[in-house]
């Protein structure tokens, strides 16, 4: 078979010709767009085609051109899919607008109670909706009117009809001019099914009663199914964005505001019919269980494996939302949700699947996914694919076909249960499993699980949700008689799960994810702040399932391209008001928190590297906010701001920590007259969104009280009198304890210039002349004064506040980095205080061995420090213990204050 003649093969190609040649050069060489369809189009209805006529034999001749271009010269899937989902918008928007001016002379335009005409959306689903419709494919409709109301008649004011009548017989002369077949064949087989109550249900339907249906009626199946929908006529609707409140309606109904994992047993279900169905078809017909669509491994699982995944996180990640299979599996692979390898060998088995696909259609023009049997047929399809013989075909076939069903079986959990009791069908099974367990786990365990089995939250549950959660507590039970896991971590699991039983989603993430599961028991009984974190931000568990998240870190510049591309989706559909905003952040930073708060429990981060990344956060948080807040200012004057934000304490070190708080300063560096207003009101719109609860829990909690004046000052003030104030200058000048405070500052926000006066009036600060004697003393009274606001139980000792603590340390480093600077200028820099003591020893303002021997006792302390407050406990220990950490730092102190 030479190349020349490979499409010629074709049956369908073969009628073509004998039917059509002297049409054919009426569509233009090349791939058919929508100007070459326009063009074909009119030539036929001037050569005296009516426009059903005229539409069908364009299809005839737009169907030859892709077999030869796709089979002779190997044009790509996307390609392809693209020129059959614009011959079909062409043809609905032909038939839709010869229709709409019909039925307008008969019965008049449809009105709504606005005065202006209702309009009708064709909404395109499956491969139409995705861009991705095949060659012989039928085509998925629904029709959705915007209002109901009544015709407006006749010119006489005759013949008025209601809406939903004028609309349903737009349904049906659509498809008399696209679907019906005629003696030049139709132009795309309609299946209105899709629609609410399928074929029972009205032919069109109003927006209202579409928004009633999802809310009340739309089952789980259905969300897959309105995922990839898309208006695709009329076209002028779409390009002058009317179609706005059909997305509305649509999006919540899709994605689901929380992470949503209850729709794996409704595709697992959806699958299970598909594949019986497929069954029953090939009984006693072996040629038809070779269904590239279908059958294991085929086109389906794909889309499934893709469309769940986009389902479950959706809600939270609005950049996973696009409809066409090839692009979505790419966003998966960017938001970590599937490794990379796995998304490109699931791209090439659905490029070479659909490929088949396409060609098995070619033959006959016949809505078919089932390989031929003839040699001679499978010969053709895969000398068209660049293949030696039908054996290689098959061959590779198969290779994707095992690939696509492992990927598919580990997703739904097709493969093996993973432990005795937790894939029992129903509840009575599952209880009598985990009762089997009970005498053998530990008694605070067995006294909850007992109880939760007669609980009447439990019992209210719906059955679907109670099996899950006894599965779930099955589990739990036998990992922890095999010693898997702890009791208290069981027990932290079910304190953790009480107050979310109605959460279904997350039991049902659990039951899917054995791994999540595992982590999670892991994290719940390593210490109590996570526990109680999680029960703040449920959703968060999710990141669990990311396999590499525990060896990656923090990277402020993905996490803040990431928000803005989600920010980005959501207003494009319409959907940025400050609520989802608000929220998009929060759900962000929650996720980032949960991401070192995990890694920082599986032991994979120092404490300053903890510190280090939870800095990083705030800052990138600090800087997308401030962009946001800018942007929906009503009032600015410039398109960058020029304004700035000093970190001081914790932030301002990189020693921040779970749930600390934020000391900001802002200033603006501009000399407009209007500055001074638009910044503040930018400072106030900042602070509420950092700072007020929505749904998602707030971010950070903002003390402002380190600015100029402390809380007497003004919100903002200009860098020029910040300087001033701390420089000195004037009579309104910064206290001691505020150049102490500034010794831990940095711009955390700002353009390079700001930053760098910043830097300058810190370096001018720091090392200023000072008299040694009069800092030492003030520093060592405000030291007193801050022991005597921390009482400390008689008997402990608090590695922060007693003396030998933490802050004894950081006011010794205050010290020498403010009376030494000026001669060494090494101190200057915020390093953070362990590298800073290190240093003052290397520059001789130390006793030998004594700097070193602080900064190894104030890491042990940060380290006690932060695994209490992990814990919830008190810093506080017995007199005996540390001895050696307080008295390196008692010398330390006594080196420096007392000599």
């Amino acid at each position: 078979m030479t190349r020349a003649s490979l499409a010629l093969h074709s049956r369908f190609a073969q009628r073509v010709h004998r039917r059509f040649e002297q049409q054919l050069p009426l569509l233009a060489p090349g791939l058919p767009t929508p100007e070459h369809l326009q063009a074909t189009f009119d030539a036929l209805k001037s050569a005296g085609q009516d426009t059903g006529s005229a539409l069908r034999i364009t299809r005839a001749l737009v169907l030859e051109r892709l077999l030869c271009l796709d089979c002779d010269a190997q044009a790509s899937l996307p390609k392809v899919t693209q020129a059959m989902t614009d011959l079909a918008e062409f043809a609905l928007n032909q038939a839709l607008t010869e229709v709409l001016a019909t039925l307008d002379q008969t019965y008049g335009a449809p009105m709504a109670a606005s005065g202006q005409r209702a309009e009708v959306w064709i909404v395109g689903m499956g491969k139409l909706g995705a861009r991705e419709l095949n060659v012989s494919s039928d085509i998925d409709l629904i029709y959705i009117y915007d209002e109901d109301g009544d015709t407006a008649g006749d010119a006489l004011g005759r013949n008025r009809i209601t809406n939903h009548e004028y609309f349903g017989k737009v349904v049906r002369a659509v498809y008399g001019l696209v679907g019906d077949v005629t003696e030049y064949g139709f132009v795309f087989r309609v299946d209105l099914a899709l629609r609410p109550n399928g074929n029972s249900g009205p032919a069109a339907v109003s927006l209202d009663a579409l928004e009633q249906y999802l809310h009340v009626q739309g089952r789980e199946w259905e969300r897959f199914a309105w995922l990839k929908s898309r208006v695709v006529a009329p076209r002028a609707s779409v390009e002058r964005g009317a179609i706005q409140p059909l997305r509305q309606v649509v999006m919540p109904f899709v994605f689901r505001r929380y992470l949503d994992y209850s729709v794996f047993d409704a595709l697992r279900l959806l699958h299970h019919q598909i594949r019986n169905h497929a069954s029953k078809r090939s009984a006693g017909r072996p040629e038809r269980a070779n269904d590239v669509k279908l059958s294991r491994g085929g086109i389906r699982e794909i889309e499934f494996i893709v469309q769940l995944l986009q389902v479950v996180r959706g809600g939270q990640f609005p950049e996973l939302r696009t409809r066409p299979t090839l692009s979505a599996l790419s966003r998966l692979v960017k938001a970590q949700l599937m490794q990379s390898d796995t998304a490109q060998a699931l791209a090439q088995a659905y490029v070479f699947l659909r490929q088949v696909e396409h060609r098995i259609q070619y033959l006959d023009d016949q809505q078919t996914h089932i390989l031929p049997t003839q040699d001679a047929d499978l010969a053709w399809i895969a000398s068209t694919m660049g293949l030696d013989s039908a054996q290689t075909l098959l061959t590779q076939l198969d290779s994707h076909r095992e690939l696509v069903a492992q990927e598919f079986d580990k997703l739904l959990g097709g493969g093996a249960p993973e432990c005795k009791g937790c894939h029992a069908g129903k509840t009575p099974e599952v209880t009598a499993s985990m009762t089997e367990l009970l005498p053998q786990l530990g008694e605070d365990f067995r006294q909850r699980l007992t109880a939760w089995v007669e609980h009447p939250r439990v019992l209210a549950l719906r059955e679907e949700a109670r099996t899950r959660l006894m599965r779930l507590l099955s589990r739990t039970a036998q990992w922890v008689r095999e010693g898997r896991v702890t009791e208290a971590a069981a027990v932290g699991l079910v304190d953790w799960m009480e107050p979310l039983l109605r959460r279904e989603s997350y039991l049902a993430l659990l039951l899917e994810r054995p791994n999540v599961h595992k982590r999670l028991l892991r994290l719940l009984g390593a210490a109590r702040w996570p526990a109680r974190y999680l029960l703040l931000h449920p959703g968060v568990i999710d990141e669990l399932a990311v396999s590499t998240m525990l060896e990656a870190r923090f990277d402020a510049a993905v996490f803040e391209a990431e928000l803005d591309h989600r920010r980005l989706t959501l207003q494009t559909a319409g959907e940025d008001d400050e609520e989802a905003l608000l929220n998009l952040l929060r759900r962000a930073h929650h996720a980032e928190t949960f991401r070192t708060l995990a890694r920082d429990i599986e032991g994979k981060l120092s404490v300053e590297q903890v510190a280090d990344d939870l800095s990083a956060l705030a800052d990138a948080v600090l800087r997308t906010t401030t962009r946001w807040c800018w942007s929906r200012l009503k009032k600015t004057h410039r398109e960058q701001p020029q304004f700035g934000i000093i970190a001081y304490g914790k932030l301002g070190g990189k020693e921040l920590g779970y749930g600390s708080d934020l000391d900001l300063v802002f200033v603006f560096d501009d000399d407009d007259e209007r500055a001074s207003e638009v910044y503040a009101n930018l400072v106030r719109k900042l602070i509420n969104w950092l700072t007020v609860k929505t749904g998602e829990g707030d971010l950070y909690e903002i003390d402002t009280a380190l600015r100029p004046n402390g809380n007497a000052g003004l919100l903002i003030t200009s860098f020029s009198s910040y300087a001033n104030y701390q420089q000195q200058r004037g009579s309104n000048t910064a206290w001691t304890w505020e150049h102490q405070a500034i010794t831990r500052a940095r711009c955390v926000l700002g353009d390079a210039a700001l930053h760098s006066r910043f830097e300058a009036v810190r370096a001018a600060v720091i090392s200023a002349e000072r008299d040694v004697e009069a800092l030492r003393t003030e520093i060592s009274a405000m030291r007193a004064r801050v022991a005597s606001a921390h009482p400390i139980r008689p008997g402990k000792f608090d590695v922060k506040f007693s003396p030998g603590g933490m802050m004894d340390a950081e006011f010794v480093m205050q010290f020498l980095v403010l009376s030494q600077s000026g001669t060494h200028p090494e101190l200057m820099v915020n390093a953070g205080n362990i590298a800073l003591l290190e240093r003052a020893e290397v520059l001789g303002l130390l006793p030998a061995g004594i700097g070193h021997a602080a900064a190894s006792a104030y890491r042990t302390l940060r380290v006690l420090q932060h695994r209490a407050r992990l814990n919830e406990e008190s810093p506080q220990v017995g007199p005996d213990e540390l001895q050696t950490e307080r008295q390196a730092i008692l010398a330390l102190w006594q080196a420096v204050f007392d000599h």
